[in-house]
């Protein structure tokens, strides 16, 4: 019988402990993603100072023991003595929901609004040291993971020095206890770091990396603002017209959009609140792209191109090969969770709504022309659209392919989603390799005939009409996005994992690549969601004079069991058909014992643009990306 449940069962967590107990609450996991994020949250609070007219420089550095500084040169962390009785710094970095941004007298926009940034970095650092330069003086406070070890005088912070400087200067070392790792993205960190800049054009913000072999000095300061971030993003692109920026502002809500339409078919559109990037859209995107169409229709047939027998363009039409970014800067925003990726404030979809209207309307009417070229994308998308949905509904409903008898599918017995899980296999030999071994209760094999379409560069009815891609959408059963139209629901989707199983070579990294492309450009959810794995194959498996083998994931392991191991011999797998059906459960297909690996997107925006500079048709960009990481490349030999 189960233990009692009863008012002793019932745990309180004191203080930071519930930050320790559960860090994904908070800063979202505690992979590479999750340590960074504790970068920028003390970047945001210095933000917030520079929104509020008090800061004009921030310095972000990666120092040499793994820690990282953050110093900016704002009003510095109030340190005098709070009700609490203790200094309000300590206030702030001990004690969850405390800080200054809750009643809009200290700042009027913030995205710290949840005041636990600064007490979650410091739960989950195994130390933070904090000094700040405030009324002449330097105050001192430090803590090892969230508890004080400073000790305060009359319930103020020791003063450590004289200055006429006025700021506050952060550095933290995460915990390893926590993290999967404690090695910070460098790359993330400064394109988060520049997307900042282009947000806040009086801002200077300088990145330092101080760490062994990855020294690097850059100062991010975009007088341009978000016209620059639009330059940037459609480098390359051959734009149709000038960038257009307006603002305003609707009721105290302030607005600022800028957009360019570029020769392609892409639509991409960013949304940021208070400097937030909101990852997975909201309110403010929803207002701008709602009457966004209505303007683009209205003004369409007032023109006589829209007939009245036509009938309107979709709001993908008017969008394609639109680039945008759209900025809000709200009072009191509502964020969907800790880590603010989707705004759900409804007076804000009012103001975007509001401000876009007002302000391309003044703008179109006194150029006219430009209005004609952004009309003629919409044209052009629908014709396309209109041609490609005869193609679709061609290749796709017929045959009619059963759950069962998806071509090579070996499906599964389970028809619960939440337990079911996919692999897609590279050949025929690995697939009957992978069949013969696999749980036929809840494992699905599916192989693939070597390396599918690059969808990167391909046009829709290639992509439609492979037969690879083709047995895939059957396969999962929730349809997929696509640039004119979007029929993809992932509540139809009949395997919680989606694995891909290749061999661990540079074939198979290719069609990893590929596989991954496709998944990001036509079904981004299954990837946002977390439904997308790689699954981790041993390389080598060694044969000692006595005792039992092992399997070796890579070679870092190759040379540890080397150093303890002198008499055995080595297998190579060069690919999962050389598995027998028992290695292949025992290795990557056994839940128990199996390695994968969870596909994640970081940043979106970076993932975006070295999708296009990996797998897109432009080639002088991706020889200089190679040229300028090919130090980088890690060689399996």
């Amino acid at each position: 019988m189960a233990a009692s449940y009863n008012a002793e069962s019932i745990t309180v967590l004191e203080g930071l402990e519930a930050v320790r107990k559960r860090p994904g609450m908070y800063i979202g996991s505690v992979s590479t993603s999750g340590l960074n994020h504790l970068v920028y949250e003390i970047v945001d609070n210095a933000v917030d100072e520079h929104l509020a007219g008090a800061c004009s420089r921030i310095q972000v550095t990666l120092e040499t023991d793994g820690s990282v500084t953050v110093s900016d040169n704002g009003r510095g962390i109030p340190v005098d003595r709070h009700q609490k009785g203790v200094s309000a710094e300590r206030v702030v970095f001990t004690t969850l929901h405390a800080g200054g941004k809750f009643d809009n007298k200290a700042y009027k926009t913030s995205g710290g609004l949840h005041g636990v940034g600064s007490s979650v970095v410091n739960a989950l650092s195994e130390y933070l040291e904090i000094k700040v330069c405030k009324d002449g003086y330097i105050h001192y406070d430090s803590y090892e993971r969230g508890v004080p070890t400073a000790e305060l005088k009359d319930g103020l912070l020791p003063r450590i020095g004289r200055t006429k400087e006025t700021g506050t200067t952060i550095t933290f070392k995460p915990d390893a206890e926590i993290f999967e790792k404690t090695h910070f993205n460098a790359s993330a960190i400064k394109s988060r770091l520049h997307e900042t800049a282009y947000l806040n054009p009086g801002l200077t913000i300088a990145f330092s990396d101080q760490r062994e072999g990855e020294k690097e000095e850059v100062v991010f300061h975009e007088t341009e603002g978000i016209s620059a971030y639009i330059r940037e993003l459609n480098r390359g692109k051959t734009p149709v017209h000038d960038i257009i920026l307006y603002q305003g502002r609707n009721e105290d809500i302030e607005v600022e959009v800028a957009f360019q339409f570029v020769e392609t078919f892409e639509e991409r559109i960013l949304g940021y609140c208070n400097n937030i990037y909101t990852s997975d859209g909201g309110t403010h995107l929803t207002g701008f792209k709602t009457k966004f169409t209505q303007i683009i229709n209205s003004y369409a047939r007032e023109l006589g191109i829209l007939k009245e027998k036509d009938a309107n363009f979709t709001g993908a039409d008017t969008r394609c090969g639109l680039t945008a970014i759209v900025v809000i800067r709200h009072p009191d925003p509502i964020f969907e969770g800790q880590t603010k990726t989707k705004l759900g404030s409804a007076d804000a979809a009012k103001a975007a709504a509001g401000v876009t209207g007002e302000q391309l309307e003044l703008y179109f009417d006194k150029n006219l022309e430009t209005l004609k070229n952004i009309i003629g994308c919409a044209e052009k998308s629908a014709r396309i659209r209109k041609a490609e949905e005869k193609v679709k509904s061609n290749l796709l409903s017929r045959p009619k392919f059963s759950f069962d008898g998806n071509g090579k599918l070996a499906n599964c017995e389970s028809r619960d989603a939440s337990k079911c899980e996919i692999f897609i296999v590279e050949g025929d030999s690995a697939g009957g390799s992978a069949k013969t071994a696999r749980n036929r209760k809840y494992q699905a094999i599916l192989p693939i005939r070597g390396k599918i379409l690059n969808v990167e560069k391909a046009t829709m009815d290639k992509v439609l009409a492979n037969a690879e891609i083709k047995s895939m959408v059957q396969a999962f059963g929730c349809g997929f996005s696509e640039g004119y139209g979007n029929d993809f629901d992932i509540t139809k989707l009949r395997y919680d994992k989606i694995i891909i199983m290749t061999d661990a070579d540079v074939d198979g990294a290719h069609i990893s690549t590929l596989l991954l492309t496709f998944f990001y450009r036509f079904m981004p959810e299954l990837i946002t969601e977390g439904h997308v794995y790689l699954a981790m194959p041993p390389l080598y498996k060694t044969v000692p004079s006595r005792g039992e083998g092992e399997y070796l994931y890579d070679d870092i392991a190759l040379e540890k069991y080397r150093k303890t191991h002198k008499n055995f011999t080595l297998q190579r797998y060069k690919g999962l058909g050389e598995m027998d059906a028992d290695q292949l459960w025992e290795t990557t297909l056994d839940p128990e014992t199996r390695n994968l690996k969870r596909v994640e997107i970081e940043d979106a925006r970076m993932a975006n643009e070295v999708t296009e500079v990996l797998m897109g048709s432009d080639v002088e960009p991706r020889r200089v990306f190679i040229y300028e990481h090919a130090r980088e490349a890690e060689l399996d030999i």
